[in-house]
Order: structure tokens, then C-alpha cells, then sequence
């Protein structure tokens, strides 16, 4: 039974990916931006399918198996203050991108500012920083798929073929497959974690009694500052504006700014994203909390894995390859944009132009196709070398992300930008994000703040004294 739901998916999937193998391709636009014509139902569920990750499923069941409940306040709350980074990004990105047709971030950046060494730059960091993230897709995919069948599928062997599937339908169609199937997923997703919740509950004797039990068990869990005291309240400001900064800057959402058929559809679509988390964010948080009365001491790595735990032990056999089906949706859907994303980047805003070729559309595919491949295996060779938890890796990713806000911000508010000083921002900022992370620079440097705060501040000081707020000739510009 559960290999005929995995295989039954997969073939889903593949039939999604035909209605974009048969679309006329006949521009990039097509194929890299499914023709700016999406609706407020598809764009709205291919921004949260790409969004609501292995990180939702997995880090969020840890983190709260880990932290507690405190946990949820903080992603629910500062994940809906990324709608209001949707609106005020957004819509300058899908403007600018309508009027000019932008496809990648760094075109927007080079075509706002001429600078192509911030473009570069922008893009370079936008890359790096998305790669420990697109692992982590393949990294949840395969401890479910190695749950979900006692080992009888490995996690080497179920990383590969999860890469694998997600590697054709993105191929076949591009962004016309990847925005459908999101649809899809997006449903699959919400619809098998509240079933979930549902029927871990009910084996546990409720909702109630489950509480109950774990608030027995670890009652630091149920308290504000989380077990061992995990939260502050400057580390609780840190985290809940953090998502605000990072999470318009994800490559794949940013490009989904571009797609929208109207502006005000992304801004409906904006609005719908920032009400959402509040509902889908408790899901896993219940049971990685539960996963104490079932599963108590685990740490780490193993934390990570407390969601399909619980299942297999709570659920039948049926139902939790039904709900970890739903998982697997949601991280192909972020892993397809991921990796069209970040293909169409390196030869839109490196190859291209270091060249000085042209391509025509054909070309323009094939080369984006085959740097999916390549994209893909990266991802791979970090999957079979994981580090730290999920939760760590995303808020390494996320942190390197959040430093680019502040030159969106201004390239897309304030025209005039002086590139030195945004990329003396954004370099400054990496190492001192490099330094935290290897512990050359002690975090209590942050005053008790999340060490990204410093970060974001430090990169929002170098670029916006560049920025020339009264409107001049651009030749005055350094």
C-alpha cells in the first residue's frame, strides 16, 4: 500500500509536468515565467507550496519538539509579516519587472542601478545562500522515504529519486509544470498535516489529553522562553522581523513577484499569504511537541525525524504514507523552483553576460535545463553531507538571504542606489556572518539580539548611504 501511494503521486506529478511540455514555448517568457498570466489561486499557492518546505514539515515538528510551543508564535507571527514585505517589495518587483520584463533578480538590480558588479554580487550571494536550502529538500525527502519503509528504501537511494523526479517534470515544462503542480501540492499539503494532527490526537486521547501528557512530561515546553529557556525577549523581536528581511528575498519567491497577471493579484495573493501561517503553523508544531510522550530524548538530527515517527506509531501504515505523501509535495515544490531559479540565474546573470553571446529561445532552454542537472547534483553531494539540524541549516541560509533586503528595498523604492556602498553592505555583511557562524566573533556581541540583526542593520547602514533620496541626473552618481 505504500508503494502504490508513493508510485501513485509520482505518476501524478509526471502528468502535471506534460501540460507544460505541450505549452508552445516560444519566448523565455513562457517558459521561465509562464507568461506573467498567473491567477490569485495559482500564484498564491505556488508562493506558499514554495514556501512551506521541509522546513515547515520537518524543522518546525523538531524545533517544537526541541523548544515547545513557543516555537509556533514565532513562525506563525513573523511568517505573516512576510505579506507585508510581499506588498511593499512585490509590487515595486512586479512593476518594474512588467514594464522593463526582468525574468531574474539580479536583471532587476543591473536595470535599476547599470551596475553590473552589484548585479554580480547580488546574484552570487542569492545563489549560495539558496543551495543549503534547496538541500534541505532532499534531505527531508529522504528520511521519509526511509521511515516511511523501515529502510527498505535508504535515504541515499531515496534522495536520488526524489531529485530525479523533480529534475523531469521541471525540465519538461518549466515554470507553466512547476506553477500547476504547486497547486496541487499546495492542497496535499494543508489537507494531509491537518488530517495528521487529527489522527495523532485521536490515538492519544485528544487534543487535551495529549497536552496534558506532554506538559507532564516537559512542562518547559508549554512556557514563553521554551525548554531550557531557548527564547528571550530580544531573541522573540529578532525572529519575529526576521522573516519580513529573508523570506521575499528566496530567488524562487522573488521571481514569483514577476508572474502575477495584475498587481492586484500579487497584492490579494499577499494579503492571503500573511493569514495563512497562523492556521498551518500549529500542525507540526502539536506534534512535535506530542513526540515527547512517544519519543522522548531524542536530540539533534534525530529530532528532525519526530514528525514520520510519530506517524508510523500513531497512524496506520496507509495514512502515514498518505501524510508523508503530502510532505514529499511540499518539498518538490520548493526543490522545482529552487532549481529553476537558480539555473535560470547562472545563465542570465552570469553566463550570458560574461559571454557576450545571445541565445536563442531553444538555446536558452536547453542551457537552463542542463544547469537544473547540475543544480541538482549540488544539492545532492550537500544532502549526503548534512550539517547541524534543519532548523540551523535554514537560518544559516535565511540569514545570508536576509542581507540582500535592504538593496531591494532601495533599488525598487529609490532609483538612484550607489553600488559601492551597497556592495561594501553586503560584503561587510557576509563576514561577519561567516565569523559568527565559525565562532571567530563571539555572538554576545549582539547584545542579546539574534546575530542576523546586526547583519540586516549593518547592510541597511552601507546602502542606504548611497541612496539619493531627491531625484537627479544619474551622471552625478559615483
Amino acid at each position: 500500500m505504500i508503494y502504490a501511494i508513493l508510485i501513485g503521486y509520482i505518476a501524478l506529478t509526471f502528468w502535471s509536468s506534460l501540460f507544460g511540455a505541450k505549452i508552445k514555448n516560444a519566448t523565455p517568457e513562457s517558459y521561465f515565467m509562464a507568461d506573467r498570466k498567473l491567477g490569485v489561486v495559482a500564484l498564491f499557492f505556488t508562493i506558499l507550496a514554495t514556501n512551506f518546505s521541509a522546513f515547515y514539515f520537518l524543522g518546525f515538528a523538531g524545533e517544537a519538539y526541541t523548544v515547545g510551543f513557543p516555537h509556533y508564535i514565532m513562525m506563525a507571527v513573523g511568517t505573516s509579516f512576510a505579506g507585508l514585505s510581499f506588498l511593499i517589495i512585490g509590487t515595486k518587483v512586479w512593476q518594474l519587472g512588467k514594464a522593463n520584463g526582468y525574468i531574474t533578480p539580479a536583471e532587476l538590480i543591473y536595470g535599476q542601478t547599470k551596475s553590473r558588479p552589484l548585479a554580480y554580487m547580488f546574484s552570487a550571494v542569492m545563489m549560495f545562500f539558496t543551495l543549503p536550502y534547496l538541500a534541505l529538500q532532499i534531505i527531508g525527502g529522504g528520511y521519509i522515504l526511509e521511515n516511511l519503509t523501515n529502510g527498505e528504501i535508504s535515504y541515499a537511494l531515496g534522495v536520488v529519486i526524489l531529485t530525479l523526479v523533480t529534475i523531469v517534470y521541471v525540465v519538461l515544462g518549466g515554470m507553466a509544470s512547476v506553477a500547476k503542480t504547486d497547486v496541487k501540492q499546495g492542497i496535499l499539503m494543508i489537507s494531509f498535516m491537518l488530517f495528521a494532527v487529527v489522527f495523532v490526537a485521536h490515538d492519544l486521547g485528544g487534543i487535551t489529553a495529549a497536552n496534558s501528557q506532554a506538559m507532564a512530561l516537559v512542562p518547559e515546553l508549554f512556557l514563553l522562553d521554551g525548554e531550557g529557556a531557548h527564547y528571550t525577549p530580544l531573541s522573540w523581536i529578532s525572529f519575529l522581523v526576521f522573516w519580513f528581511f529573508c523570506v521575499p528575498m528566496f530567488p524562487q519567491l522573488f521571481m514569483r513577484f514577476y508572474i502575477a497577471k495584475d498587481i492586484k493579484i500579487l497584492k490579494k495573493s499577499a494579503l492571503l499569504y500573511a493569514g495563512i501561517p497562523i492556521f498551518i503553523s500549529i500542525l507540526p508544531v502539536f506534534i512535535g511537541v506530542w513526540g515527547h510522550i512517544s519519543f522522548p530524548g531524542l536530540q539533534g538530527k534525530a529530532a528532525d525525524q519526530i514528525l514520520p515517527m510519530m506517524l508510523m506509531e500513531h497512524t496506520t501504515d496507509w495514512f502515514a504514507a498518505l501524510v508523508m505523501t503530502g510532505a514529499i509535495a511540499a518539498f518538490m515544490s520548493t526543490l522545482d523552483s529552487q532549481l529553476l531559479a537558480l539555473s535560470t540565474m547562472f545563465n542570465r546573470d552570469f553566463y550570458l553576460p560574461m559571454s557576450g553571446k545571445t541565445w536563442n529561445f531553444k538555446q536558452e532552454v536547453l542551457a537552463g535545463r542542463f544547469m537544473v542537472g547540475v543544480f541538482a547534483v549540488i544539492g545532492l553531494i550537500i544532502a549526503f553531507n548534512p550539517f547541524d539540524t534543519i532548523f540551523d541549516m535554514g537560518k544559516m541560509a535565511f540569514s545570508g538571504l536576509a542581507i540582500l533586503f535592504p538593496v531591494a528595498l532601495a533599488v525598487t523604492r529609490y532609483r538612484l542606489v550607489r553600488p559601492w556602498c551597497a556592495m561594501l553592505g553586503i560584503a561587510l555583511s557576509l563576514m561577519l556572518l561567516f565569523a559568527f557562524h565559525y565562532g571567530f566573533i563571539s555572538t554576545s556581541v549582539a547584545m542579546g539580539f539574534e546575530p542576523f540583526i546586526l547583519l540586516i542593520a549593518l547592510s541597511f547602514c552601507f546602502t542606504f548611504l548611497g541612496v539619493t533620496f531627491k531625484r537627479e541626473s544619474s551622471s552625478t552618481l559615483s
